[in-house]
């Protein structure tokens, strides 16, 4: 919703005739939607002079103080573009946008040197659906802006191009926008602006998305794009909520997919689902998909719709996702929650072999249409070759053969937001644990690329020759037969956490869990189903040299089981509100095998682990930045950027881990489980946010904790970055029995809002020590105490609670 300067209010009625021509009318088709954008083209005949132009677009203000106007030509009587051009002696615009959320505007600040976007431009390209452009034509007209045909002209022949090229990246969304009556609710609004001081930026606000304010720059780094993200937050009006996204966004529900795989192992599928829209007025709804698939037919209640699909690289870049969207558009407009049953025929290849005959899913979690990740049951039916095992989320309801084809179907009659499947050529071993089943597979050879790579170990060095260039050397060691022979062990180290997490956290989704294994070095947990690394059916004697740093092992041998099974709980059953909170569920799931780690082999691991983690974060990027100060914890994958591609997962993963064990060391064991536990119950199947966290976490307080809201933790830990360097000093006046204990903490290494509730014990000869907390901050902290003799020791944090240098 784009909202324009009081000056200009009184002024609209006057200017409505003026425009009476571009009235809009209904367009019948998105093929006609799409052609109709094509022709558009900046209009050397609708190019103003303009002067002191200001508008609102949410959180962010346009001023076109001097330069020239020029629109596109209309769509169907809606203007959908337009540009402004300070190519002038003395022209100029200017926006600003202040970030509302200290998180955004440290994000803003590390890519542009301020923690506020206030930019004078000289060119901005705007496209929109949401009104912005009859505003701007009415604000023209108030203003007796003079039209300035060869200025256009030259504008036209400069610009046209660009601006079609940028436009079409939003093509899709613009026919969505157009096809419907809820054109300037729904809308949205983007600026590419050119600055001096920064160069290209974009800037988007889309009630649709969950977080409506964008803005960001296109990089490149080593031949990848990046889209930085500056900042990204829900906008004005929703967070007043005066709007509701719950009232835009569809509903999706009761899936059933019927999947082909052929003997080439092509996917031919049809999906099914319920669709039922949040609002009357739109003819269109959108889907995702990958980039793999294809989608080649489609129908609402049986009856065929038209399909639009068309790639936007730059709108994808934006939205940060690979997926391809798409629109089914009906002949008439959807009502308003009613149930239509949508079917939908898409194809493609996403299955990719590894060689040795290991295959894996490479669209894990978009091979099949999807409107955002929503709660729904699961009905599936495989085919697909005989020779081949194929495993799936849900409880196995028929398994048989036909032919060469081996058809399974499946049902997951508990919600989950995501269905993914695994095949190859399998051996599987079967187990209870706590009451569910546990079906675990392994190939049986391993993946070509781990057999070509140099599984080597150093031999000791013989004597150097005189004037040689010494190396060390080395000899090949043998890949075990199977990746069979480890099959009992991952059972066992997945049934073990299962049933530890069981019983602390409550009911998975689904009563049986299914484990298969990836090529690659990482892991992922669906509901109901495991990807796990090839890396964890190898022996760590048996792996690359590459992968047996102590990090290595500690992921590979004690993490990875544990981690992905925790993922049942935290990003299947308790999910993130939004990116921001994707933190949460990598940290909960990390924390949690962290926890059953410490139980089987004791405190000595947990503190192997955060060790490991605080020489991460402290490591420095290729930029000379310490990876803890990239960014919170709370921008996501935001984090992965191009300054910085890989700091996001140390910081997500290993920092949200560091902060668990913080709170847990403030709440005590038996408080912080107990939160554990709470948020399973209060939160299954639905959205926790970082706020709500934070409110469920500050109950579990001790009511005496200084800290008792954890406003200054979250701030400072979750919104916030550094990690403290923290010295204690104390002095001793008087004699015992009655000695005066002045303590003094000192902190630095951080900036000067930092602050950290620290413990500091005080040992007393023949007494028990004695724990104060201390609140630091940029000036040292002093605690006063009287005690029975000296201290023999004052140590701060002595039980590694803290993050800290």
């Amino acid at each position: 919703m784009v909202r324009f300067h009081a000056a200009f209010l009184s002024s609209y009625t006057l200017c409505a005739l003026a425009f009476a021509p571009f009235a809009a009318a209904q367009i019948e088709t998105a093929a006609a939607a799409v052609e109709r954008l094509r022709e558009s083209k900046l209009d050397p005949r609708e190019c103003y002079r303009v002067r002191d132009i200001a508008f609102t677009a949410e959180d962010a203000r346009f001023y076109l103080t001097d330069g020239y106007l020029i629109f596109r030509r209309p769509v169907n009587g809606v203007t959908v573009s337009a540009l402004f051009s300070a190519d002038t002696a003395s022209g100029d615009g200017e926006v600003l946008l202040i970030p509302p959320h200290r998180s955004e505007r440290i994000s803003l600040a590390s890519f542009t040197q301020s923690p506020t976007l206030n930019q004078h431009f000289k060119t901005a390209l705007f496209v929109f659906s949401d009104g912005t452009g009859e505003e701007l034509r009415r604000q023209v007209a108030a203003t007796n802006a003079r039209r300035a045909p060869e200025e256009g002209l030259l504008l036209a022949q400069r610009w046209d191009s660009t601006v079609q090229n940028i436009a079409a990246s939003f093509t899709t969304r613009l026919v969505r926008d157009l096809l419907g009556t809820r054109r300037t609710e729904n809308g949205f609004f983007y600026a590419a602006v050119s600055t001096p001081a920064l160069g290209n930026f974009d800037l988007v606000i889309d009630p649709r998305a969950r977080n409506q304010v964008t803005a960001g720059q296109i990089s490149d780094r080593d031949g990848r794009s990046f889209f930085d993200l500056w900042m990204h937050f829900e906008a004005r009006s929703f967070r007043d909520r005066r709007r509701q996204r719950d009232a835009i966004e569809n509903k999706l529900s009761d899936y059933k997919l019927d999947v082909t795989l052929t003997p080439e192992l092509g996917l031919k599928a049809v999906t099914e689902m319920t669709l039922t829209p949040a609002q009357t007025g739109e003819r269109a709804a959108a889907f995702d998909i990958s980039p793999r698939m294809r989608v080649t037919g489609a129908s609402i209640d049986g009856k065929p719709v038209e399909l639009f699909q068309r790639e936007g690289v730059r709108a994808n870049l934006i939205r940060g996702d690979d997926n391809e969207l798409f629109l089914l558009v009906a002949p008439e407009e959807l009502e308003a929650g009613r149930p239509y049953r949508v079917r939908i025929e898409h194809e493609g290849n996403v299955v990719t072999h590894a060689g040795n005959k290991v295959y894996y899913v490479a669209s894990r979690g978009n091979w099949y249409p999807q409107g955002g990740l929503q709660f729904s049951t699961y009905e599936t039916v495989f085919r697909y070759p005989k020779n081949l095992r194929l495993v799936s989320s849900g409880d196995l309801v028929e398994d048989a053969t036909s032919g060469d084809t081996r058809i399974t179907r499946r049902r997951a009659g508990s919600p989950i937001r995501l269905l993914g499947f695994n095949l190859g050529e399998y051996e599987q071993i079967s187990t209870n644990r706590a009451g569910y089943l546990i079906d675990v597979y392994a190939n049986k050879q391993f993946e070509a690329a781990l057999t070509r790579v140099p599984m080597f170990a150093p031999l000791p060095a013989p004597f150097p020759r005189r004037n040689a260039v010494t190396r060390p050397e080395l000899t090949p060691l043998p890949l075990p037969a199977s990746p069979v022979e480890r099959l009992k062990h991952v059972a066992g180290e997945v049934g073990a956490a299962l049933e530890f997490m069981a019983s602390r956290f409550g009911p998975p989704p689904l009563k049986t869990l299914t484990v298969s294994p990836i090529p690659g070095t990482f892991g992922q947990g669906f509901p109901g189903l495991l990807y796990l690394s090839t890396m964890a059916y190898l022996d760590p004697a048996d792996r690359p040299w590459s992968q047996r740093s102590e990090s290595h092992r500690l992921f590979f041998s004690e993490l990875i089981h544990a981690h992905e099974t925790a993922h049942q709980w935290w990003g299947n059953t308790v999910i993130s509100a939004g990116y921001q909170d994707d933190w949460l569920q990598e940290a909960l799931a990390n924390y949690s095998a962290v926890m059953f780690l410490e139980r089987r082999k004791g405190p000595r691991l947990l503190d192997a682990v955060l060790e490991d983690y605080k020489r991460h974060l402290l490591s420095k990027t290729p930029d000379g930045e310490e990876v803890q100060s990239v960014g919170p914890v709370t921008q996501g994958l935001r984090l992965q950027s191009s300054k910085n591609p890989d700091a996001w997962r140390t910081i997500m993963y290993e920092k949200g881990t560091w902060i668990l064990h913080m709170l847990r060391r403030q709440l005590g064991d038996e408080r912080f489980l107990a939160l554990l536990a709470d948020l399973t119950k209060r939160y299954r199947f639905a959205p926790l946010s970082t706020a709500a966290f934070q409110s469920a976490a500050s109950e579990q307080m001790p009511a005496t904790a200084p800290d008792r809201k954890l406003e200054a933790f979250f701030e400072n830990w979750v919104y916030g970055t550094g990690v403290p360097a923290l010295k204690v000093a104390h002095t001793v006046r008087g004699t015992a029995p009655r000695v005066r204990v002045t303590v003094t903490v000192t902190q630095t290494g951080v900036g000067d809002d930092f602050s950290v509730d620290v413990p500091v014990e005080i040992q007393i000869p023949r007494s028990r020590p004695v724990t104060r907390w201390v609140r630091t901050s940029n000036e040292p902290a002093t605690i006063q105490l009287t005690a029975a003799a000296a201290p023999t020791r004052v140590v701060v944090d002595p039980g590694n609670s803290i993050l800290k240098r």
